[in-house]
């Protein structure tokens, strides 16, 4: 049930876009069969009217600030942006008002050189005249730049001495002082440079380990996501504005018919969209963090091997006693470019002493954990009471090789097939879909390194096609609470009601990408840079 045209506002007098944001009915005065609003939806406060961050484009609204506080705002920030360590050139950078006066300092006499341009000058102590290095320099003013405001960078050479006597010359201008932890994206995000979600995606960028990560980054980084949420906001105001038109000119004749029709159908929309995308929330909180991939099998079928094999080191130690391995063993590695935690787990036996049965039971735990399973059996063995138990309680039930949507996703991978006669597997024609594999020669890991990068894809999505993923619980959280508010909306017959809920609907949105959010937030995100970004 969506508002209904029959239900106006028994006041005469307008309501609508001239008016201040309607409060919110208490629930004794709310219609009668309306339940008031979950607490959890009035937690999104709308951004002023005006200064709605999600009206705009992220690239077109540069010089629009997010109107976040920045710490230490009006002091000249410097640091180290290249990384510690002996490299061949380091790069430090300058960001506020003092930085051209610190470029002077540093290079005199010589004059600031050309906007955005590279020049070759030496540097001196400002006090002692002392030279410190001949280096690249290069002057941005602001607000063309990556902060927004006046920027100096210095390339100098990357031994440490070099960089501690530029860093301890900055250090002695006046009004400069070394820079915070992500205190230059910050920032570049107090002047509207980056919005939230392109911030999230430069940490992302910077931690990236795999192909598909750097890819997911990237893209996050370009704004897909930010554009995305800004098409959504679009969405919810015209929907807001026909709600609002109709309250304030309702029974003028002048309006034009199926106003509260064409809102009622884009709320509809909105949902469908809003919907899919919690589906595969999980896919990019995947992407971030690594996949969960338990390796697990019967004793003895080679389950080390492979966690070796696949990690390429010597995580787990080898044996031909059964039940080596006791307790979980957890690896982080790339699978054709895609992040994952590998754990080697206990071979599943009943029978076992009491050390052992407590590995068997934390296996059992991580498998109900798992992203991905990789079942491993002895190809030579397939006839043991302990193989045909595993294939009836493990590898079976999850459906190896046909996934449905509520089953987990498993690879049953045959191993020791190096020990197979010569003239062909013989092998039962009864066995799930499979994957022949000899851990010793190396022999069927191209095939398996294939299906695993095809099931990660599903675990994790593809970067490089479809929608942007969304990497972060927070966006989960405020795309639920978008689709509870329009959940609500289609429960009430009250307009004011309705707009109320399409206002804090549109403030779950901005909060995304950087409107109205708390203190305490930006820290957590921007805790993650490191000093000098």
């Amino acid at each position: 049930m969506y508002p209904s045209p029959c239900r106006r506002p028994t006041s005469g007098s307008p309501s609508g876009l001239r008016r201040p944001t309607l409060p919110i009915p208490q629930p004794q005065s709310l219609p009668r069969g309306i339940s008031p609003l979950p607490v959890h939806l009035l937690s999104a406060k709308e951004p002023p009217r005006g200064t709605d961050p999600l009206l705009c484009s992220p690239r077109s609204c540069t010089r629009q600030g997010s109107g976040a506080p920045v710490p230490g705002a009006g002091a000249t920030i410097f640091a180290l942006s290249s990384g510690q360590g002996r490299c061949g050139i380091a790069v430090i950078r300058t960001s506020g008002p003092a930085s051209g006066h610190a470029l002077r300092s540093l290079t005199a006499p010589r004059d600031l050189p050309p906007a955005r341009s590279a020049c070759l000058r030496l540097l001196s102590h400002p006090h002692s005249r002392e030279p410190l290095d001949r280096a690249l320099v290069l002057w941005f003013p602001g607000p063309q730049s990556f902060t927004g405001e006046d920027c100096a960078e210095f390339h100098v050479h990357g031994g440490s001495a070099v960089v501690s006597g530029v860093l301890q010359a900055l250090g002695s201008v006046p009004g400069l002082r070394p820079a915070e932890a992500g205190e230059f994206t910050r920032r570049a995000f107090a002047h509207g440079k980056l919005s939230l979600t392109e911030v999230e995606g430069l940490a992302d960028l910077i931690h990236a380990e795999t192909e598909a990560q750097r890819r997911q980054a990237l893209r996050q980084l370009d704004g897909e996501l930010g554009h995305l949420c800004h098409g959504w906001a679009k969405t919810l105001t015209k929907a807001l504005a026909h709600v609002e038109a109709y309250i304030d000119f309702g029974e003028d004749d002048n309006l034009e018919e199926g106003v509260l029709e064409r809102a009622n159908s884009q709320v509809r929309e909105l949902e469908l969209a809003l919907s899919a995308h919690l589906r595969d929330a999980r896919r990019g909180q995947r992407l971030r963090s690594g996949a969960h991939i338990v390796v697990t099998g019967p004793p003895n079928a080679g389950k080390s091997s492979l966690v070796n094999l696949l990690s390429r080191k010597p995580v787990s130690i080898v044996s031909p006693e059964p039940g080596t391995t006791r307790d979980v063993l957890e690896t982080p590695v790339d699978l054709a470019g895609f992040p994952a935690l590998l754990s080697d787990t206990a071979g599943l036996r009943e029978g076992a002493g009491p050390v052992e049965q407590e590995g068997v039971r934390r296996a059992r735990q991580r498998l109900e954990q798992a992203d991905l399973i990789l079942a491993v059996l002895d190809a030579t063995d397939l006839a043991s009471p302990s193989s045909r138990s595993f294939l009836d309680t493990v590898v079976v039930p999850a459906g190896a090789g046909s996934p449905s949507e509520n089953s987990q996703r498993l690879l049953l991978v045959l191993n020791k097939s190096d020990l197979l006669p010569r003239g062909g597997p013989d092998l039962s024609p009864h066995l799930p879909p499979h994957l022949l594999l000899s851990c010793l020669t190396g022999e069927g890991l191209d095939g398996l390194l294939e299906a695993l990068r095809k099931e990660l894809a599903e675990v994790c999505g593809d970067p490089s096609t479809g929608p942007p993923l969304l990497t972060r619980a927070r966006h989960q959280h405020h795309l639920q609470g978008c689709l509870d508010a329009l959940s609500h909306y289609k429960q009430t017959k009250d307009l004011a009601l309705a707009a109320e809920v399409l206002r804090l609907a549109r403030g779950h949105l901005a909060r995304i990408t950087g409107g109205g959010d708390t203190e305490e937030i930006l820290d957590i995100i921007f805790r993650d840079f490191c000093v000098g970004k």
